[in-house]
């Protein structure tokens, strides 16, 4: 809009254009909301796998978002709160939803608080992240770890016995299940360290490209063909892989104490991504 004295300045900012590549990472997140909010309908229609395998893709979406907002740097703060919303929605209230309508209504209030307990674990998780993002008091190591069970990987593991019912395996009581719940939403407001994958090198060898790129291809074949298989087997080592993080968060600890007992400076890492359950770090 030409610049005329006629138009006040408020005026004119609010028809200013913004750019495409602010635009494409909040509708990922938006398809990732409608993918959450379809497999709470697709779970009181007793559809639980169309249920269960919504919850997947919202996760997938909730995985590129961030790094596609980074790749064509399209960050911005209203993207980082919808992504906050959105994994509230998709990973704490959808997954204790459909556990709910499977079989923690057969125990009554007491399914129905277990289901509450995980949504609102999510929720705990997720403000938690939000207060401590910028916390300059975490060492430089303490980069490479969650604290908690991040919030996409707590819905995916707290269905392991929804994937293992797929799988003819008989279902476990109402009481085991109840309590599993519990544990997993423990372990997302939990203080313990989890492996963030960020100190992974985003660089390939070039002699690695093509065994890499066949690994991934196997890996998505074998998803689809075999999601239940698959889902199982990645949560069952997502959880065994929990001590070693521990383990692995300890021992740079000490090292990092022995180091500061020693007078000698602790080396300074690459500054990571700002989020674990957000698309982009805030401008």
């Amino acid at each position: 809009m030409p610049d005329t004295p006629q138009i006040p300045e408020a005026r004119r900012r609010r028809f200013r254009t913004i750019p495409i590549r602010m635009l494409v990472p909040n509708l990922i997140t938006l398809l990732a909301i409608c993918a959450g909010l379809t497999a709470i309908r697709l779970s009181t229609e007793g559809r639980m796998e169309l249920a269960v395998a919504a919850i997947v893709f919202a996760a997938v979406l909730d995985g590129v978002d961030g790094r596609i907002a980074r790749m064509i740097k399209g960050q911005s703060k209203f993207g980082a709160e919808l992504d906050s919303l959105a994994d509230f929605v998709n990973f704490g209230v959808a997954p204790g939803l459909i556990l709910y309508f499977w079989q923690l209504h057969d125990l009554n209030n007491v399914g129905w608080i277990a289901s509450m307990v995980f949504a609102i674990a999510g929720s705990l998780r997720l403000a938690r992240f939000n207060a401590t993002m910028d916390d300059p008091d975490k060492p430089a190591f303490a980069a490479n770890f969650f604290t908690g069970m991040p919030a996409p990987l707590g819905a995916i593991t707290v269905m392991l016995p929804v994937y293992l019912s797929f799988l003819d395996v008989p279902m476990p009581p109402a009481v085991i299940t109840t309590a599993y719940v519990l544990v997993i939403a423990f372990l997302m407001v939990s203080r313990l360290p989890v492996f963030s994958g960020k100190a992974v090198n985003m660089r390939v060898p070039r002699e690695l490209v093509l065994l890499i790129s066949a690994s991934v291809v196997l890996f998505v074949a074998l998803l689809i063909g075999y999601p239940w298989h698959m889902l199982s087997l990645i949560s069952v080592g997502y959880l065994a892989s929990l001590p070693f993080g521990w383990r692995s968060y300890r021992d740079q600890e000490r090292a990092l104490a022995a180091q500061t007992a020693a007078g000698v400076p602790a080396t300074a890492t690459e500054p990571p991504p700002s989020s674990d359950d957000q698309p982009t770090s805030l401008p």
